[in-house]
């Protein structure tokens, strides 16, 4: 075994990178997508849950390093934009995009399942291996149910405006405090919790349905992304409560992962995002 000095490692590291991106060119041009194959979905239950969860764990605890710097950039971007919302004063729409920056986490965590589907077959794993998902037959698929997450997250922000406008508004509020006492004290703003979770619930209920295997699916068979979201709700109506569990699981865990100025997501977001790609190999035959 040669071990090379960090020059060569790091020119090493980027000519694979390169390489993967060359190939997602090739994916684009190219696809290779057979839109025929009907996946068969099985039923599981809550202990399937758990030992998902489990092995999520491992799978962090064995690549902590690696999963730390790849998940850094997810909370640097939430705290990003929540900056930007305000400055720009739209304090209301603050907390929907913290809570709402979940719905697009299934796409973020896409690098994750890669790594487990390689530690699966026995391959080297580290963090430059969730470059793969570039190279992957797929990879046009992904970036498209990513969009559609995408597009989700902007409505339910344009959502949360209207009930705050419905609620409390049309005018911004002048300071965070004055902000709080009109939401917790006055009926308006047990108006604007009340509809907002609700609300919520649906967008996340959604996003559940359409992503809870659609992402590892796309990666591990070269399926379209009609295909997967199908195979993706079929899962959920089969599994209604395991999935209603698993969504509770993953919304509790990203909560605590983002009360402390969503830092805990470098931690909690690998954990799941591991465990999600072993949850839709109990899922998918």
């Amino acid at each position: 075994m040669t071990i090379r000095n960090p020059i060569e490692w790091t020119a090493g590291q980027i000519g694979l990178t390169m390489h993967a991106l060359k190939s997602a060119g090739e994916v684009f041009r190219y696809p290779q997508i057979d839109a025929t194959v009907a996946p068969e979905v099985g039923r599981i239950s809550v202990l399937d849950l758990r030992d998902a969860l489990m092995s999520g764990l491992r799978d962090f605890g064995a690549y902590r390093t690696d999963v730390i710097f790849l998940c850094f950039i997810y909370p640097l971007s939430g705290l990003f934009l929540a900056d930007i919302t305000l400055r720009l004063g739209l304090l209301p729409l603050v907390f929907p995009l913290i809570s709402g920056f979940a719905l697009i986490g299934p796409f973020a965590a896409a690098g994750l399942y890669e790594m487990s589907r390689r530690q699966e077959r026995g391959k080297p794993v580290s963090w430059i291996d969730a470059v793969g998902v570039f190279g992957s037959p797929s990879f046009a698929e992904i970036i498209k149910l990513g969009v559609i997450l995408f597009a989700i997250f902007l409505l339910w922000l344009a959502s949360a405006m209207l009930i705050y406008r419905l609620t409390l508004g049309p005018a911004m509020p002048q300071s965070l405090v004055s902000f709080a006492v009109s939401v917790f004290t006055t009926p308006a703003g047990w108006a604007l919790i009340g509809i907002g979770i609700g609300v919520g619930f649906v967008f996340a209920l959604a996003v559940l349905a359409i992503s809870v295997v659609s992402f590892p699916l796309l990666l591990d068979r070269p399926v379209n992304v009609s295909t997967a979201v199908r195979t993706s709700v079929h899962a959920v109506r089969l599994n209604p409560v395991p999935m209603l569990i698993w969504g509770l699981i993953v919304a509790a865990g990203l909560l605590l992962g983002a009360i402390p100025a969503l830092i805990g997501l470098i931690v909690v977001m690998p954990i799941l995002g591991h465990a999600t790609w072993h949850l839709y190999r109990k899922v998918i035959r």
